[in-house]
């Protein structure tokens, strides 16, 4: 699996965490979630977060989605996965943040996130690898671009 970011710090016990995040198009714009929440720095990202135990991954991406964006999605298909080392403060905790990345689409706006700090954000899906904040997320993004079909 592919590692993005700054490699494990020794002597630091990193906790596994699954994640599940979504490549949300409709048409040529993407939707992305930007997480503005006091004492973390704000970033833009790909929707999405942990996955609860017991929960089935594509449970998670729904809620995900819709907790971060207001959106519904239909999920199209898995599309790839990677591993990050970082420190969550919100969380206080070192996570080895493992995150499924999925093709999806649009269907439906419920209303705003209902999760606090959080604004969904529509951007043309070539534009959008420079505005996320995570590697893994451009990563991904700009490996959808290349594919072109949008």
């Amino acid at each position: 699996m592919r590692r993005f970011g700054k490699p494990p710090v020794q002597g630091i016990d990193y906790t596994p965490r699954i994640g599940v995040y979504a490549i949300i198009t409709h048409g040529s714009q993407i939707l992305l979630t930007e997480q503005d929440q006091p004492e973390i720095e704000t970033e833009i990202q790909l929707p999405g977060g942990g996955v609860d135990p017991g929960e089935h991954p594509i449970a998670a991406l729904h809620r995900e989605a819709y907790e971060e964006t207001g959106w519904r999605v239909a999920p199209v298909r898995h599309f790839g996965t990677y591993r990050r080392y970082t420190y969550m403060p919100e969380y206080d905790l070192h996570a080895m943040k493992i995150a499924h990345i999925y093709l999806c689409r649009a269907v439906r706006q419920l209303g705003p996130p209902t999760e606090r700090f959080h604004t969904a954000l529509w951007t043309g899906i070539k534009t959008a690898p420079a505005l996320l904040g995570p590697l893994g997320d451009q990563y991904f993004t700009r490996k959808f671009i290349r594919l072109g079909r949008f």
